[in-house]
């Protein structure tokens, strides 16, 4: 990638938002298209608060603000008060009610989202924040507080044609807190069993007509679930919206991050002692195999950004959004890597020093026009992606290892020190040019054709490491892709809206061959087929999907060198996925989930796999929740929840020899509410079932989170 690039994407932008303000004026000035009524309203906000569990319109699903039953693809929202309800206090706690997503597969990662979608990992290049993907590689990626947040939308299966290169299973957008021009005054403080305490909140207010502010943040810290686990963590998040006049307004975001933490236990640990007995029984899930005189995680970073908006008209509006961030991660800590001889675990001493910047940038144009009996919202837009990480990977000498005892554990071992393996300087710049016009025609049809071209430029620079002292090679490559989604639908009177829809995708990849070739981007086709709900008589949205989604390019082992990779790897998922949410009477609100996949890898270098199942994710889930509030004035303000969680058993191995057992889990809540005060109780795995949430190898599973009690007061004013 040439220094020239970043001015290019940002020149694209600037052209392309000339020449289509052009074209609209032009069209309002001359053609008999567009529709009549050219008058200047207030621009609404698709972000915007909502009450309940049931969001009237996302963006997600098509980059315009669409109501969920007209998006050809299955599309779940989570609002703050469904937020509130269940108690999350991480992001990945937010999604455990959703279809077709996995999370926590590490059990409680206090630094890390963990989250998978129709069973491929969007922890990494799946998740966004405000529309803007949040990418991740290595150990270089952003956190995002969930207390800081508006509401969560899932977009499930291929969504490059709108987003450029992304996890092929779907996106995870995380969607700011932001000004409403309303009198906000927000307090909240909460304390769980294990000792961890925070204090958040939440203010904002309009001055003047002239600007609305926001600020909301959250502090926290003390003693986690496991063994020597500690830490604090803060996060700001100021916004200010200018009302430049009664068309135009920009919203600026921004974000500070800090944390300060010894890392958790329960991961890193072998198949015998967790899902099955060792000689010796099973491995306490409080035990943490560190070391707490060298263990630390740190991370700064910051983020600032803006939503620029201005309509030419009714029918014609500009945007574009931007935001710069950067951050620095540092960590050392010591993991398990199977024992040495039973009870005795293997610990690899490892650090790394990561630094990322990125620059992100969308800049798009919507219209609507009328040909005949057909209503068009068209949409056109470029975006650019700057991701940049510097990373210094180390652990111990080969051979060096200590071991500890994980029924008697003995801290204080001496440690070598970490030495590099992996000294690299990356970067990756994606400039994607889309288009999609959304028709709806004799008052029903739904028609979404969306088409995409993204380019990929990808540079790295290997310096010297320990191994390789004298070690300067420089790799880049380019990669091009088309991307495109044809959806139809049927909006019924009675609220059913069936659709059908055909989408491609591709996901980037870093690395290379054993020949030194840079790896082509992930590539695929998924269709789905799906049936949506809106009752007429009550507020409520079912939605029944089924899908075939196909992911090709995937890395397998090099049959010449196992230490190498080739991408001759294919996985299919294939699977229905059912929810409903929303509200059942005026007092009972609810959301329920069901997902049945089969995952398959259908090729790949190592013939004893073909055929079998990906290990992580189990193939079937499911999921109720309900909450109620009493209305009856002796106990009004009073409201009771709690949810089932059924996890289905997964596999440990790419062999499918080792099972991990499906697990049943139940949730409960119960919280008051009276005037500018409430208070609620929330416990998560209510009867502290044990078990393994998932293992990546035999060597490597990891406990589920436990019983998890949380008190929290609130009040406004």
């Amino acid at each position: 990638m040439k220094r020239g690039t970043l001015k290019a994407g940002t020149l694209a932008g600037t052209a392309m938002a000339l020449i289509l303000s052009s074209a609209a004026l032009a069209q309002d000035a001359g053609s008999s298209t567009v529709l009549d009524e050219i008058s200047v309203e207030g621009i609404s906000d698709p972000n915007a608060p909502f009450d309940g569990y049931l969001a009237p319109s996302t963006l997600s699903g098509s980059k315009t603000a669409t109501p969920l039953l007209e998006i050809p693809q299955s599309v779940s929202v989570i609002g703050r008060d469904e937020l509130n309800d269940q108690g999350v206090q991480k992001t990945d706690e937010a999604l455990r009610y959703t279809a077709g997503v996995f999370t926590q597969p590490f059990g409680y990662d206090s630094d890390t989202n963990w989250m998978f979608i129709r069973g491929f990992q969007a922890t990494a290049s799946g998740t966004y924040l405000d529309g803007l993907q949040n990418f991740g590689y290595a150990f270089g990626s952003f956190y995002v507080d969930s207390f800081n947040l508006e509401r969560i939308e899932v977009l499930k299966g291929a969504a490059s044609v709108l987003y450029g290169g992304s996890n092929p299973g779907g996106i995870i957008n995380y969607v700011s807190k932001r000004p409403t021009g309303e009198r906000l005054r927000y307090v909240e403080s909460g304390i769980n069993d294990a000792g961890t305490a925070y204090l958040g909140f939440d203010i904002g207010d309009r001055i003047k007509d002239a600007f609305d502010f926001r600020v909301s943040g959250r502090i926290q810290g003390g003693d986690g679930y496991t063994d020597f686990e500690e830490g604090i963590r803060g996060s700001i998040s100021p916004s200010l919206t200018l009302h430049l006049n009664d068309a135009t307004k920009l919203t600026i975001l921004a974000n500070y991050t800090g944390t300060d933490e010894t890392h958790n236990g329960g991961a890193f640990l072998p198949y015998i002692g967790t899902v099955v007995d060792a000689s010796f029984g099973k491995i306490d899930p409080e035990r943490n195999f560190t070391e707490p005189d060298l263990d630390s995680y740190t991370r700064t970073q910051a983020s600032i950004g803006y939503e620029f908006e201005h309509a030419f008209n009714k029918n014609w509006t500009f945007r574009q959004n931007v935001r710069f961030g950067a951050a620095d991660i540092d960590e050392q800590f010591l993991y398990g890597n199977g024992y040495s001889t039973e009870p005795m675990l293997s610990r690899i001493n490892f650090a790394h020093e990561t630094s990322i910047k990125t620059f992100l940038a969308d800049t798009q144009i919507e219209g609507v026009i009328n040909t005949g009996p057909v209503e068009h919202t068209l949409l056109a837009g470029v975006d650019y992606k700057y991701f940049n990480i510097d990373q210094v990977q180390s652990s111990a000498l080969w051979g060096t290892t200590t071991d500890i005892n994980v029924i008697n554990p003995v801290y204080g071992t001496a440690q070598t020190t970490p030495v590099s393996y992996l000294n690299q300087d990356l970067t990756q710049n994606q400039l994607g040019f889309y288009m999609q016009d959304q028709l709806r025609f004799s008052e029903g049809w739904i028609v979404t054709l969306n088409g995409r071209h993204d380019s990929v430029w990808t540079d790295t620079h290997d310096r010297p490491t320990y191994y390789a002292p004298s070690q300067d090679t420089r790799n880049d490559s380019y990669e091009s892709a088309f991307s495109g989604r044809a959806g139809l639908a049927y909006e019924f009177d009675n609220g059913l809206t069936p659709y059908v829809s055909a989408a491609t995708f591709f996901n980037p990849q870093i690395g290379t061959t054993r020949l030194g070739k840079m790896f082509s981007p992930e590539t695929g086709t998924q269709y789905e087929v799906g049936l949506k709900y809106a009752p007429t008589f009550m507020d409520a949205l079912f939605t029944v999907s089924l899908f075939d989604l196909t992911r090709q390019n995937v890395l397998t082992v090099d049959p010449v060198n196992i230490n190498y990779q080739v991408q001759t790897g294919e996985v299919r998922s294939r699977g229905i996925e059912l929810e409903a949410k929303g509200k059942l009477t005026d007092n009972l609100t609810a959301t329920a989930a069901f997902t049945a996949y089969d995952l398959e890898i259908t090729k790949d270098n190592d013939a004893t796999i073909v055929g079998k199942t990906p290990y992580i994710v189990p193939e079937v889930q499911g999921s109720l929740w309900l909450d109620y509030a009493f209305d009856e004035d002796f106990v009004k303000g009073l409201s009771i929840g709690g949810g089932l969680r059924y996890l289905g058993q997964s596999w440990a191995d790419q062999q499918n020899l080792y099972k991990v057992p499906e697990t049943l889990l139940v949730d409960a809540r119960i919280g008051y509410k009276r005037d500018n005060w409430g208070v609620d109780l929330n416990v998560s795995n209510l009867f502290d079932e044990t078990y393994v949430s998932a293992c990546q190898t035999t060597s490597s599973c990891a406990y589920g989170e436990g019983r998890a009690i949380r008190l929290k007061v609130h009040a406004t004013w």
